[in-house]
């Protein structure tokens, strides 16, 4: 089993930055393909962003697209997300999630076996 913590969200001003975490304990890291995802208040989970086991593939939502970053450091067991030029829609609730190496179709909620518990990001205008 694979527990994800995340950390890292608050309040922020449009135009601000935060870098969300996620802390993994239980499993060998780097088996894992990670993924953000996030959930506005009234609306569905949507996908962010993903990040290959070696760290060496990177994909993004085209709405976050040039304004994120993901990484990871699999010597620490940890997932990051930097989060730039930050816009009121970007308020959500966001999850960090881990998926089995292969086959992993990378924006779907489905491909993830493990999820954290999420972490609220807040923009205001």
């Amino acid at each position: 089993q694979v527990r994800l913590v995340e950390s890292g969200g608050g309040l922020v001003q449009a135009g601000g930055s935060l870098r969300l975490s996620c802390a993994a304990f239980g499993r060998t890291f780097s088996s894992f393909n990670m993924g953000w995802f996030r959930q506005a208040p009234g609306k569905e989970r949507e996908f962010v962003a993903a990040i290959s086991g070696s760290g060496g593939r990177t994909y993004y939502a085209e709405s976050v697209r040039g304004r994120s970053t993901i990484t990871r450091d699999n010597a620490a067991n940890m997932l990051y997300l930097q989060m730039n030029s930050l816009k009121p829609e970007d308020t959500a609730v966001y999850y960090c999630a881990a998926a089995p190496g292969d086959d992993t179709i990378y924006y779907k909620e489905r491909s993830y076996d493990y999820w954290g518990q999420g972490t609220q990001v807040t923009v205001s205008a």
